[in-house]
């Protein structure tokens, strides 16, 4: 082999026709290979775009023993000349010089080229990766990722980072993975039966934390305006489309901030890690509207082009009583609303996202700010076509003894730390957030969350 340096597909695709006549070196794995006794064309693919490229094997260079490895799956190094392509499909290809095999692929590889079900390629989430539909998924994850860090850094947000094993539940429901180091077959026990955890690694209960909210806050009345994006872990024992036990949060907090402030921040952020997407996720985008989701680019462009409309809840509560249509499930003022309500708010009524605010307080969170009337607090939740609530948040109580009154009445412990934040230079804050795989389940247009995240955690399900 030449000393040339290497170029990835994408790099090389992209440069197209005007890089025609060099030599090129190019690594990756094989998609495809057809061809007849005199020419062998191998579909090859890096990882660095979703399209691949197509190289040339002239079999009065090259033996039938030297290609015979190049089965689908295997990864292979090519060096050749780069000329403009022939054939449809490609503006250009390689003609191979010079051939290295890396790693061959027996014939019980499982991503062969017939196509695999969704439910087939989750039993093999070591491997889908390597799928056109997969690296595709993944490629938009990570942009969406980078493009969430760019918006907060250019606004000056901080990123701040929350612990992963708390104390606290932020969200009161429970549902939280215990962290121990204590003999399970054997328990330490105090007087009246009950786990002795001053024996246990950290001297009291520890779980996996469900938000990094609360701690969150303490940032923000420090730094002013920070931002979280870390796992969280839910033991809820929810075996759906639309849930997940571990996955990724993004929950800003901002001093100094109302409601009306948080509403157009969640919307100006939504908004602009769509954009990003359909900027810099072009084909990624583009494969899998043409292979999954006929809809796809139509709705992400219907989000960004719209102004999301603010709407009470009352109000929302009227216009689903007065629809005429029969929902699966109840609406009445008080009920925390089904998806499919919120759906109809966002794509029959209004045709338009929808941030849905002013909600009963006993459906919502400890630490959301009382409205005037008593009954209703200042939260936002922001409503999708097809998925429903993409973003929750809220202006967060500042007043100590309102927010002390709500600890008591819910009867939680351990809040002081919390609460500290109010009794010591107390500011209105407030602050949402974002599912990350949510996010990513509406921009690829998938439809089980479980395929939009490497390697998914669900009740009885901890594989790699």
């Amino acid at each position: 082999m030449d000393n040339i340096r290497r170029k990835t597909v994408k790099a090389i695709l992209a440069e197209g026709q005007e890089g025609a006549g060099q030599l090129v070196d190019v690594k990756g794995w094989v998609r495809t290979r057809r061809g007849n006794k005199h020419v062998q064309f191998v579909a090859l693919n890096d990882g660095s775009t979703i399209n691949n490229l197509q190289i040339v094997f002239d079999l009065s260079k090259f033996t039938e023993d030297e290609l015979k490895p190049i089965t689908t799956g295997s990864s292979i190094h090519v060096q050749g000349e780069l000329v403009a392509s022939q054939g449809a499909g490609q503006s250009v290809e390689v003609q191979a010089r010079e051939l290295e095999v890396y790693g061959t692929a027996p014939g019980d590889y499982p991503l062969q080229k017939k196509g695999h079900t969704l439910e087939f390629l989750r039993e093999k989430a070591h491997l889908r990766p390597r799928t056109n539909t997969f690296g595709a998924v993944l490629r938009i994850r990570h942009a969406l990722a980078y493009a969430i860090h760019k918006f907060f850094n250019d606004k000056g947000f901080y990123y701040f980072h929350t612990p992963l094993i708390t104390a606290s539940d932020a969200e009161g429901a429970g549902a939280q993975f215990q962290v121990t180091t204590l003999p399970l077959e054997e328990l330490p026990r105090t007087e009246d039966g009950k786990v002795d955890y001053s024996e246990d690694f950290f001297g009291k209960l520890a779980c996996l934390t469900v938000s990094g909210q609360l701690e969150g806050e303490l940032g923000a009345t420090a730094l002013g305006l920070i931002y979280t994006f870390g796992p969280t872990f839910r033991a809820e024992n929810s075996n759906t489309p639309r849930h997940l036990s571990e996955f990724w949060m993004i929950e800003p907090e901002m001093a100094f901030y109302e409601i009306a402030d948080n509403m157009d921040l969640a919307e100006e952020f939504i908004k602009y890690c769509i954009n990003y997407a359909l900027e810099h996720c072009a084909d990624d985008i583009q494969f899998l509207n043409d292979h999954f989701d006929k809809e796809l680019i139509s709705r992400l462009k219907f989000v960004v082009e719209n102004d999301f409309v603010r709407l009470p809840y009352t109000e929302g509560i009227e216009i689903l009583e007065k629809s005429g249509k029969k929902f699966e499930f109840p609406v009445f003022w008080g009920v925390d609303l089904a998806s499919e309500h919120e759906r109809y708010l966002v794509e029959e009524h209004f045709k338009k996202p929808v941030i849905l605010t002013d909600y009963p307080k006993e459906i919502k969170a400890f630490y959301m700010k009382l409205n005037d009337d008593g009954k209703t607090v200042r939260a936002m939740d922001v409503l999708f076509p097809k998925i429903g609530e993409i973003i929750g948040g809220s202006q967060r109580e500042e007043n100590y003894d309102k927010l002390k009154g709500r600890i008591e009445e819910l009867g939680l412990s351990g809040m002081d730390w919390y609460l500290d934040t109010r009794k010591y230079g107390t500011v209105p804050h407030s602050g949402f957030g974002l599912g990350f795989e949510r996010l990513v389940l509406f921009v690829t247009g998938m439809q089980n969350i479980r395929d939009v995240i490497p390697f998914p955690r669900y009740p009885k399900n901890c594989e790699y």
